[in-house]
């Protein structure tokens, strides 16, 4: 090629460069141009709706348009996911994912999407771990308590679980660590599975620490212990299940935002940004501290590994465990 042919060949390249990231810079820099959908995959009232509305208006308020929580609940969030895996992937689509998305990968035994193939993960927002309670009329005060009056009437102490939601697998998970025969109480949602235990259609429950909380502090429910490794600073006389005869159980819910795979990276980069920022604004961390919920704020990457980590995890539980498959 001689010098004259090479000049307009670079010439070309470049205007064509221009234009391909030009125009990926130029259409990041004008998102979002309309209000933002939220699908969160859950009922009204439980902790993903709550921690969701908590988020919403913040990063509504950064982004300069509004962020609507759509709430698509039903079949362990695998009902509200699937929509979320199906919509454009324009940024205009936003998707809440939680533990039970990562466990349903093997507790479905048919699932219409996969989350790391279906979803690009943008961040890890917030980890809580939950509280196993019971209703008050239990006659019983402590872990080790639960488990003796459990192995003493098998199969006459129910709990509440949502279907396939992380309430369910949690307690199959601590069913089959203590070796107790828990009668389910199945439930669409933890929001309706809390209504189910404060009415005392079910006796036990181990839900996120910002659903129980409330109705421990008023005496409508009686909080055991947490499911964390360690006790949590912010609850610092509540033992673990752990130290409360099970070494080694721990579970807890997280949150984080998806979006549809092939979502412009700089529409992520955006999200992600304004997600770190709103997640680690004082006044939202306050509020997540107090409901014993951990702020992250992950990158992209971390979260995306993050995510592959807990499906890997909740496989072992599902198999361990004989949890049902639905």
């Amino acid at each position: 090629m001689t010098r004259r042919d090479w000049i307009p060949a670079v010439a070309g390249m470049t205007t064509l460069l221009a234009t391909t990231f030009g125009g990926a810079v130029a259409h990041a820099q004008a998102y979002p141009s309309k209000p933002i959908r939220f699908i969160v995959p859950f009922t009204p009232g439980g902790g993903a709706d709550t921690t969701s509305r908590m988020v919403a208006p913040k990063l509504g308020e950064r982004l300069g348009q509004q962020v609507v929580v759509e709430n698509r609940g039903g079949a362990g969030g695998t009902i509200g996911g699937s929509i979320g895996a199906k919509a454009p992937p324009d940024g205009y689509t936003i998707v809440l994912g939680t533990a039970n998305m990562a466990a349903g990968v093997s507790l479905f035994a048919k699932r219409t999407f996969d989350p790391l193939k279906d979803f690009a993960p943008v961040s890890l927002l917030a980890k809580t771990p939950s509280i196993l309670a019971v209703h008050p009329s239990l006659p019983v005060k402590s872990v080790k308590e639960l488990i003796a009056l459990a192995r003493a009437h098998p199969g006459q102490i129910s709990y509440a679980g949502g279907v396939g939601s992380l309430l369910h697998l949690d307690a199959e998970y601590f069913k089959t660590m203590a070796k107790v025969d828990l009668l389910q109480v199945p439930y669409n949602g933890s929001g309706p599975s809390m209504i189910g235990v404060l009415s005392g259609e079910a006796s036990v429950v181990i839900s996120p620490t910002l659903l129980v909380l409330p109705h421990a502090k008023s005496g409508r429910l009686r909080a055991l212990a947490i499911t964390s490794a360690q006790r949590f600073a912010g609850l610092p006389e509540m033992p673990t299940v752990a130290e409360s005869g099970l070494p080694g159980f721990e579970a807890h819910q997280w949150y984080g935002i998806l979006v549809p795979t092939g979502t412009p990276e700089g529409i992520i980069a955006r999200l992600n940004s304004e997600l770190v920022q709103v997640v680690n604004a004082p006044d939202l961390k306050s509020r997540l501290l107090s409901d014993a919920s951990i702020p992250i704020g992950s990158t992209p990457a971390e979260f995306g590994a993050y995510l592959a980590q807990e499906i890997a995890k909740w496989a072992k539980v599902v198999k361990y465990s004989g949890a049902k498959q639905f």
